[in-house]
């Protein structure tokens, strides 16, 4: 959840990813999103007057960037930092809710769209997706692996980890992220010879 002095726009989106990734998408309404914010339902109105759609997709898309941040920042040390860095954060939140919580990204991504289109919130999964692989890629092939084969790599670990998520969820054990960090960890090293020189 938010801390305490975040802003009341960005807490609502903390709060309403939150829900999504416990409840996802389709089985919760705006009042529920403001609730679990702890927002007065007009306020969310006021910042997000497109309803539900344009909070579930701002909130997917501002988890999206916060995992993007990390991955950034953790990635300077190498791809395997940036690897360790994104499995504890998805450990993090797992655990501390005891295994209700997993990621909003990948909730909105698994649930039926409307027949009528794409919704923004699914568009905005798709493109965090992708930029969480464009950061891993970039860094694989700085650490030396063959450009045509880091995109792969990348979306095996997004990927990963995400299923991952999804089996500790259903489980309720930290085993699926913790066996699959260790095949990631060991591909990365294998496929990573020597970060390039400048």
């Amino acid at each position: 959840m938010a801390e305490p002095g975040t802003p009341p726009r960005e807490r609502i989106l903390i709060g309403a990813a939150d829900m999504i990734s416990r409840r996802g998408l389709n089985a919760t309404s705006i009042r529920e999103l403001a609730r679990h914010a702890k927002a007065p339902l007009g306020s969310t109105y006021h910042f997000f007057p497109g309803g539900k759609q344009q909070l579930a997709a701002e909130a997917v898309q501002h988890a999206g960037e916060t995992v993007a941040r990390i991955l950034r920042r953790e990635l300077d040390a190498g791809p395997a930092a940036g690897l360790r860095a994104f499995l504890e954060l998805w450990r993090g939140i797992v655990v501390d809710s005891d295994f209700r919580a997993g990621c909003p990204v990948l909730a909105v991504s698994v649930e039926e769209p409307p027949a009528d289109g794409i919704p923004p919130a699914l568009r905005a999964a798709a493109e965090a997706f992708q930029h969480w692989e464009r950061l891993l890629t970039e860094a694989l092939t700085a650490h030396g692996a063959e450009p045509e084969r880091a995109p792969a790599l990348a979306a095996l670990v997004v990927a990963s980890v995400e299923g991952a998520v999804a089996l500790c969820r259903a489980k309720r054990s930290i085993q699926p992220l913790d066996q699959i960090a260790q095949q990631l960890e060991t591909l990365i090293g294998e496929t990573c010879r020597s970060p390039q020189q400048p």
